[in-house]
């Protein structure tokens, strides 16, 4: 990810051109808009006139932001307009005829009485993909219900698997809403596409993106097993559960991880081991006599692991082709060298002081890179700008902020 800290200048990435108005708050929305912005969009942040909740979810750096609010509102700008006025919901509707792409995650019901509804937005806009992030969907007996990523997660079904029947545990960061961002960037980029078609005489459409389905759709696909089937299987013989399988193992003075699947990764970690005669043992002859004993052979692994220090066993595995990895610290992580390579974490100054540690788009294209032109913006830093942009004289700006219905910029 290339680093042009040159706002004003062109973007390159793949959907340059594409205006992003990202009426969402928290993480699921602005997530999504990061990500557009990330790939050249121009995001246009609509706050309100206190400001992105998710601004104040941690102590402010130097820069007058929380590390949460730094982490996801990089590529926009912020226009801080008061959408229960009149006259704020007029400006929401103009910039709405100059967007793309208009992204909103309030509760079912809210965008509709604030004017902001998709067929009050078509008519006067009919090229704009109108995207609604929310728990539930747009029906249904959940629709009215608030919902947060601690809520989807209790509902999906995962909490039992990443504990067990008897504690069920959240995945401890906002895995529901990260995975539903990912979905309704994936999704945008769809219609984008589908517009673009000769088929589709240039019209958008609305897209809705509930959290509950989400999130399914991302945690489910691997742990279904034999519910999978209709009707359920009943095998013989119980299953390994995941806590099994996907768990870290005490080293002499730390953990790894591992995963054993093909016969050239058991053998590999045999060696590792110094347990050569384990590959010849007839409990370990292939993958399926491996999963039948599986719990005695796990035991002995165990054993063997805990005589090696994390070190030895890295650098033991990496020869021995066994995949195997330290159970890293995020000070570990940080200090990786292949992170180093990769610049998967990067540093820049941030805009009023000290610098900021930021996580780089995964994804490289060759032809049209992702890059970081803007910093997070400042709350309603951006607001003039947009106005004018929006085909505003500089008398109605100034008519706007008087009447308390924009601040900043």
């Amino acid at each position: 990810m290339e680093v042009q800290l040159n706002g004003d200048g062109p973007a390159r990435g793949p959907l340059r051109g594409v205006t992003v108005l990202d009426l969402s708050s928290v993480v699921s929305g602005p997530f999504c808009a990061q990500v557009l912005g990330d790939f050249g969009a121009d995001v246009w942040k609509l706050e309100s006139l206190r400001g992105d909740t998710s601004r104040f979810l941690g102590l402010p750096g130097a820069s007058g932001y929380c590390a949460l609010f730094a982490q996801f509102n990089r590529n926009k700008r912020s226009i801080a307009l008061d959408l229960k006025q009149p006259q704020g919901q007029e400006v929401a509707r103009r910039l709405a005829r100059r967007a793309d792409v208009l992204l909103e995650n309030y509760r079912p019901g809210v965008a509709d009485r604030l004017g902001l509804g998709y067929e009050v937005l078509a008519a006067e806009n009919p090229g704009l993909i109108y995207v609604s992030i929310n728990g539930f969907g747009p029906e249904g007996p959940y629709v009215d219900y608030p919902a947060y990523d601690t809520v989807i997660q209790g509902l999906v079904g995962f909490m039992p698997i990443q504990g067990d029947e008897d504690d069920p545990r959240l995945i401890r960061h906002i895995a529901a809403d990260k995975a539903t961002g990912l979905t309704a960037t994936y999704a945008i980029m769809a219609a984008l596409f589908e517009r673009q078609r000769g088929d589709s005489d240039g019209r958008g459409q609305r897209v809705d993106v509930p959290m509950l389905d989400a999130y399914a759709a991302f945690t489910l696909p691997d742990v279904l097993g034999e519910d999978t089937f209709v009707p359920k299987r009943e095998l013989p013989t119980p299953p390994l559960e995941a806590r099994e399988v996907h768990r870290a193992w005490r080293t002499a003075d730390g953990f790894v991880v591992m995963l054993i699947i093909e016969d050239s990764q058991f053998q590999g970690i045999c060696r590792t081991l110094d347990r050569p005669e384990l590959i010849d043992d007839p409990r370990c002859v292939d993958l399926p006599t491996r999963i039948a004993n599986a719990r005695e052979l796990f035991g002995e692994l165990a054993d063997e692991i805990r005589k090696w220090t994390t070190a030895d066993l890295v650098e033991r595995a990496r020869r021995f082709g066994a995949p195997l990895a330290p159970a890293n610290s995020i000070a570990d992580f940080l200090a990786d060298p292949q992170v180093a390579v990769n610049r998967t974490v990067f540093e820049t100054d941030a805009d009023g002081g000290g610098r900021l540690r930021l996580l780089r788009n995964p994804v490289r294209f060759h032809a049209s890179p992702a890059s970081l032109r803007r910093l997070p913006p400042r709350h309603g830093q951006h607001s003039a700008e947009i106005l004018r942009e929006a085909g505003y004289a500089d008398a109605e700006v100034e008519a706007l902020r008087e009447a308390g219905v924009v601040v900043g910029g």
